[in-house]
């Protein structure tokens, strides 16, 4: 899966005959996964049509301020499209518009939009030899970098005055690849190797009953896509659950028991630069496991239960530098017993969630909780999406790694 599958991904195009290209570039962009949408120049669009452009990104294609096909003229909202893509990027840009976009000229949507995005820039030079060599056009190179653009150097090859050199525009592939290795070159978590636990355990009575919870696995699903979205490697360890993901940095170990839980942990252990085990493992398990389904004969049942492996405390005991984070699910003395088990496992992070909040827990879309690290520090969060809290629980890890 491409780092660029579920981007917003905003396409400018102005005025230069390497605009054909661009037809190619929504469709590759369309393929890795992400949701495209067109604006072009009024001049581009004698170089390619908008009808193909929006065939392809199956979104309307912009190039004015107002929409004047519908009746009484709708407007398009610069801000809004500025603020709806996690990446804008202007291919062909040529010298005219990198000037404007340079000197803060805003004379047209593209424009107007470019001066409004919040999200990560790249351009894409395209123009004739001279043009590309001209001070002015250096200077706009300059000017757009210190603006934190990004820059897609131009290649050499055949152009359209027949003159050969600099100034072609990069090939949609490589236009696709540059952009694609420089998001992962500024990951925070990018040559990380993370184990992740997730989802309940289920410990067999007989073959047909089982000792589980209600755990769904979401919350470390979802800290393992967010894991992968900040370029690290992941290895999922899961339970049985009905979650999913498909993600070319993420490894799905599946596994039944709390016993299979811990060999996997075991086994990747020691490979790993962070493990953050928030999986509801059942703490105990039947002393026997019946080979044939028990028969409903009397009113009562007793089983013999024993305690199962202590997963997060035996990654305690043989960690070495890999940074390691439990969760810990409390009804009473919620910060005491977080405290504790942070200390007694030999943690760097514990998050506590408390079942008294509602919304928080299993079964849930949302979560609320509260970090606390080996100093001691603990940092409450509002409730919010588990996909949210994933993210702040990572922040405090990064921040962590890099205090």
């Amino acid at each position: 899966m491409s780092i660029l599958s579920g981007k917003n991904i905003l396409l400018g195009i102005s005025a230069g005959i390497a605009a054909y290209k661009s037809a190619t570039l929504v469709r590759l962009f369309i393929k890795a996964g992400a949701d495209v949408k067109v604006i072009m120049t009024p001049a581009s669009k004698d170089f390619i049509t908008p009808l193909t452009l929006s065939t392809l990104s199956k979104n309307p294609v912009y190039s004015s301020f107002v929409n004047e096909d519908e009746e009484n003229g709708v407007w398009n909202n610069h801000v809004e499209l500025g603020l709806w893509a996690d990446i804008f990027i202007i291919a062909p840009a040529t010298a005219n518009t990198m000037s404007k976009m340079a000197n803060g000229v805003c004379d047209n949507l593209l424009l107007a939009t470019y001066l409004s995005a919040k999200c990560p820039v790249y351009f894409a030079p395209a123009m004739d030899l001279d043009m590309y060599k001209h001070q002015s056009t250096l200077n706009s190179f300059n000017k757009l970098n210190e603006f934190g653009n990004v820059i897609i150097p131009a290649t050499r090859g055949e152009l359209a005055s027949g003159l050969v050199g600099e100034g072609r525009m990069a090939e949609p592939e490589d236009i696709i690849t540059f952009i694609e290795q420089d998001i992962l070159g500024k990951l925070p978590l990018r040559g990380k190797k993370i184990l992740i636990t997730a989802g309940p355990t289920y410990e067999a009575i007989d073959p047909v009953r089982f000792i589980g919870n209600h755990s769904s696995g979401k919350m470390g699903f979802e800290i393992a896509k967010a894991s992968a979205s900040l370029g690290a490697e992941v290895i999922l360890i899961a339970g049985p659950t009905h979650q999913n993901v498909e993600h070319n940095l993420i490894q799905v170990i599946p596994v039944t028991s709390a016993q299979e839980m811990f060999d996997a942990s075991q086994k990747y252990f020691e490979t790993v630069d962070i493990a953050i085990c928030s999986a509801a493992v059942a703490d105990y398990k039947p002393k026997k496991t019946v080979l044939k389904k028990i028969k409903k004969k009397d009113n009562t049942l007793s089983l013999e239960l024993v305690k199962t492996k202590d997963i997060l405390a035996s990654l305690g005991a043989i960690k070495k530098d890999q940074f390691l984070v439990g969760f810990a699910l409390e009804t009473d003395n919620e910060l005491e017993n977080a405290k504790a088990k942070l200390k007694k496992k030999d943690l760097n992070l514990i998050v506590l969630n408390s079942l008294n909040d509602k919304g928080a827990g299993f079964k849930s879309e949302t979560n609320k909780v509260t970090i606390i690290d080996d100093k001691n520090n603990i940092t409450q969060y509002e409730l919010k999406s588990k996909a949210d809290v994933a993210k702040d629980i990572l922040a405090e890890i990064i921040k962590q790694l890099h205090a």
